[in-house]
């Protein structure tokens, strides 16, 4: 069966600008099931159906293609922070839906970690720095990034009162932080074994206590 694998006809009929799309979606696959470390250039081209040197005519290395992958992957983090702030119920009260839609910014976050670890893993293996943080490649339909969504819902609770304008800056980080390492703890950490519901609750709990220290 490998060898028939091998012999698989390669596709040659990928217009311009598509080769680089199916690539791209093809080390998605590969990073949702086997995280950063399965983002491989000649498994994504063996994937997509083409030869392995046609992935260089898109990507300098296999850190260009990551790169590619971990903003995608950020990009659906984005989506699903979205989505749980487009299921706040509606509410006449300015303080309880900024407080509303700054909790499901860290509730999706967990979700989207807990659903796809391989390829939440893969969003934060890349870059080192801040340089993409409001990159357009890692952005929802609202065209932010989870930072900036972020920052968005930060800066609901400061306009509602909730939040005093001195404590502010770097708010971002400090929430960040601890939503991150729960997120961790519960996908590579010991509280991996945790159920689905004693693992909802800890991410909430963590949510609660960022609302007190912030």
């Amino acid at each position: 069966m490998a060898a028939a694998n091998e012999d698989k006809p390669k596709r040659d009929t990928y217009r311009h600008g598509n080769l680089r799309n199916a690539l791209i979606e093809a080390a998605v696959e590969l990073a949702r099931q086997g995280g950063p470390e399965a983002v491989v250039l000649r498994a994504a081209t063996r994937q997509a159906g083409v030869a392995p040197n046609a992935a260089y005519r898109h990507f300098a290395d296999r850190g260009a293609l990551l790169h590619a992958v971990s903003q995608a992957a950020m990009a659906q983090v984005a989506h699903t922070m979205e989505a749980e702030q487009a299921a706040v119920p509606p509410t006449e009260d300015p303080a309880a839906g900024a407080r509303a839609r700054f909790r499901a910014v860290g509730t999706g976050y967990l979700r989207y970690a807990q659903e796809e670890p391989g390829l939440f893993r893969t969003a934060f293996h890349v870059p080192g720095d801040m340089t993409d943080a409001a990159a357009d490649t890692a952005a929802g339909a609202t065209g932010k990034t989870p930072f900036e969504l972020l920052g968005d819902a930060l800066d609901g609770l400061v306009d509602a009162g909730l939040l005093p304008e001195d404590r502010r800056p770097g708010a971002e980080f400090l929430a960040w932080s601890a939503v991150h390492g729960i997120a961790v703890l519960l996908i590579d950490g010991p509280l991996r074994g945790l159920h689905p519901t004693q693992a909802y609750d800890a991410g909430q709990h963590v949510i609660d206590m960022i609302e007190r220290g912030i």
